[in-house]
C-alpha cells in the first residue's frame, strides 16, 4: 500500500503525493491507505496542514482504474465504494487544513479527492470532470454532494448529468478552485499558503472547521450558539493562552496543538 502513495513532512506540513502511474488511479488499497494516513496525521500534534498533489503535469488522478469495475460481482463493487466513501469522509473530517494542488486531469475519483480538501488550486493546464454517467456509473466518493455544496445545483448537474469537462479558466469562475498558478508551480503554491496555516493556532483552525462545515448539514441559527460554546471552549486549550499572551508580548506564538 505505502509504494502507491508517497508521504513526506516539511516542518507542519504534510505532503501526499499519489504514486500509481501513468494516469495515478485509486485502488482499494490506495484508498484504505489514505484513511490511513489522515488518521496518523490528525493524531500528530506537530501536524498542522496537508497537501494531496502528484508529481505528473498530466495526470494528478484519472479516478479509479475501470478493469475493477467490469465483472457482475455487486460485493466488489460494495468494497470499492466503501473505500472511496471511508478515505474522501477521513479527508474531509481532517483536523488540519488540507489543500488539494491539481496539477493536470482531475477525472471522477480524482476530482472527489480534491473536492474533500478545504482548499483546492489547479495548474492552468488542469481539467476537471465527473464522468461517471458516461460509463453506467455514479461518484461514490462524495461527489455528488460535495460538488453541489461547492458550485451549486446548475453547475453540480452539467459536470455530472451532462459530463462536461472544465478547463481551469471555467473552474476558478464558477468556484470550484480558488487559484490558477503556471505548470509545474502547485506544490510551491500550496507550500504558500501551509506557511500561512502555520501562523494560525491550529485548535482555533480545527473548531473554525467544524464551525463552517456545520452549515452544511445543518441550520445556519442552529450553529450561531454552537459558535458562542467553541469560543468558550478556547480557554480549555494551552493555544489559547498562547496565542492572546504572545500577542500582548510582542512574541510569535510557540502553538501547542492542544
Amino acid at each position: 500500500m505505502s509504494d502507491l502513495l508517497k508521504l513526506e513532512k516539511r516542518g507542519h506540513t504534510a505532503i501526499i503525493t499519489f504514486n500509481n502511474p501513468p494516469a495515478h488511479t485509486w485502488t482499494p488499497e490506495s484508498l484504505d491507505y489514505l484513511k490511513q494516513l489522515v488518521g496518523e496525521l490528525n493524531v500528530d500534534k506537530d501536524n498542522y496542514a496537508l497537501i494531496v498533489t502528484s508529481d505528473s503535469e498530466k495526470f494528478f488522478s484519472a479516478g479509479a482504474d475501470l478493469n475493477r469495475f467490469n465483472h457482475d460481482d455487486k460485493g466488489l463493487s460494495f468494497e470499492f465504494s466503501a473505500a472511496f466513501g471511508g478515505a474522501f469522509e477521513a479527508l474531509a473530517d481532517y483536523n488540519g487544513v488540507s489543500i488539494a494542488a491539481i496539477t493536470g486531469y482531475a477525472m471522477g475519483g480524482g476530482l472527489e479527492v480534491a473536492l474533500s480538501c478545504d482548499i483546492r488550486i489547479c495548474e492552468e493546464q488542469a481539467q476537471m470532470a465527473l464522468p461517471e454517467a458516461s460509463v453506467g456509473l455514479l461518484p461514490c466518493g462524495l461527489g455528488s454532494q460535495q460538488l453541489s455544496w461547492l458550485v451549486g445545483e446548475q453547475w453540480a448537474k452539467r459536470m455530472i448529468l451532462l459530463g462536461e469537462r472544465l478547463k481551469s479558466a471555467k473552474a476558478l469562475e464558477i468556484g470550484l478552485v480558488s487559484e490558477v498558478v503556471p505548470t509545474g508551480t502547485s506544490l510551491e503554491k500550496a507550500l504558500e499558503l501551509t506557511a500561512k496555516v502555520e501562523k494560525q493556532s491550529p485548535t482555533s483552525v480545527r473548531f473554525c472547521k467544524e464551525l463552517i462545515q456545520a452549515a452544511r448539514s445543518g441550520s445556519i441559527v442552529d450553529s450561531y450558539a454552537k459558535e458562542r460554546e467553541q469560543f468558550v471552549r478556547l480557554w480549555d486549550t494551552q493555544d489559547q493562552k498562547e496565542g492572546v499572551g504572545a500577542f500582548v508580548e510582542k512574541r510569535k506564538p510557540d502553538w501547542k496543538n492542544a
